[in-house]
């Protein structure tokens, strides 16, 4: 997989996700296979005054490289200076125009911007002119049912250079229901020239490999499907190579868990893991018997070692 002059190990990306794609996360994702992983949303107003909570979400680790870079906002010029402003730390960097999240839609960023192909032409010429990094762009297909112009904002990206364009083919009217339309994917592919990147109700091998061969994009990106699941990724490359996928032993879901837990304390300290990890340690023993009590008991920890005695004692009984 080549975007410009990025050459990745593979087609399977991590998506950019507010409050999960921390560093911690990106570690885990990318020891399990990931051949490029994002950040969180980065807010170019928040680049342009500074913010201290923004600057946190650009902690990286060369492991994890190559990194991408994910940006949000509605001023082409602060989007410009954003990317200038990261470019040091970025492989690659990424113009959201798909969140559907009201907050970043009442700003006129995220999916806001599907509805003003113009401005989109403005954004992307004016931060393409700051940054030789790779460039892409993610969007969604469309406002509502109304108005599915992802074809248009596409040409548009392409036109004024950037180099890839991931597509979420649904509306920002349907947020996360429904099925995407994932011939939407297979349209778009046969209409540009730079690469495209499938996003959208990835949950298993199957369902990656479905996408390549139903649309012919060029990777996948795997977001809801990977909540304590980084194994999705190993399973999807196995089926790329002719492998038949393995499902992680009880054990292995204990290590993994016990290693994301480790890592979010060695860099966020206890106070703050304590908060983040809660929700992870719920999705890593998803499926499982007697997860639900698990998760009542998780949500109620005091401590990281509250913590690891209860994930303990539930892999124990699990095993």
């Amino acid at each position: 997989m080549k975007i410009a002059s990025l050459h990745l190990e593979n087609r399977v990306i991590l998506a950019p996700m507010a409050g999960i794609t921390d560093l911690p996360y990106r570690l885990v994702m990318k020891r399990h296979g990931a051949g490029l992983v994002f950040t969180e949303m980065i807010s170019a107003n928040g680049l342009f005054f500074n913010g201290q909570a923004t600057r946190e979400l650009l902690r990286s680790a060369p492991a994890e490289r190559p990194l991408a870079v994910q940006l949000f906002g509605d001023d082409p010029q602060r989007l410009a200076m954003a990317a200038k402003a990261v470019e040091d730390q970025a492989d690659l960097i990424d113009l959201n125009l798909g969140c559907p999240v009201k907050k970043v839609v009442r700003c006129g960023a995220g999916s806001a911007l599907l509805r003003e192909p113009v401005k989109v032409s403005c954004i992307i010429a004016a931060t393409r002119q700051a940054t030789s990094r790779p460039l892409t762009v993610k969007i969604r297909s469309g406002w509502d049912e109304e108005s599915i112009n992802y074809q248009e904002i596409a040409r548009i990206a392409a036109d004024e250079g950037a180099d890839a364009i991931t597509l979420h083919p649904r509306t920002r009217a349907q947020m996360f229901s429904g099925h995407s339309s994932w011939q939407h994917l297979a349209g778009l592919k046969e209409s540009i020239d730079i690469p495209v990147i499938g996003s959208g109700d990835i949950f298993t091998a199957k369902d990656a490999i479905t996408m390549f061969e139903t649309t012919g994009c060029d990777a996948v990106m795997i977001a809801r499907g990977g909540y304590g699941n980084p194994w999705l990724i190993r399973q999807i490359l196995d089926r790329l190579d002719g492998r038949q996928p393995v499902d992680p032993t009880v054990s292995e879901r204990l290590g993994v868990a016990m290693e994301h837990l480790d890592l979010s304390l060695d860099i966020f300290g206890p106070q703050k893991a304590l908060g983040l990890m809660r929700k992870h340690l719920c999705w890593y023993t998803r499926g499982l018997e007697n997860a639900a009590l698990f998760r009542a008991s998780i949500n109620q920890s005091s401590s990281l070692g509250e913590m690891r005695s209860l994930l303990e004692s539930f892999f124990a009984d699990a095993a």
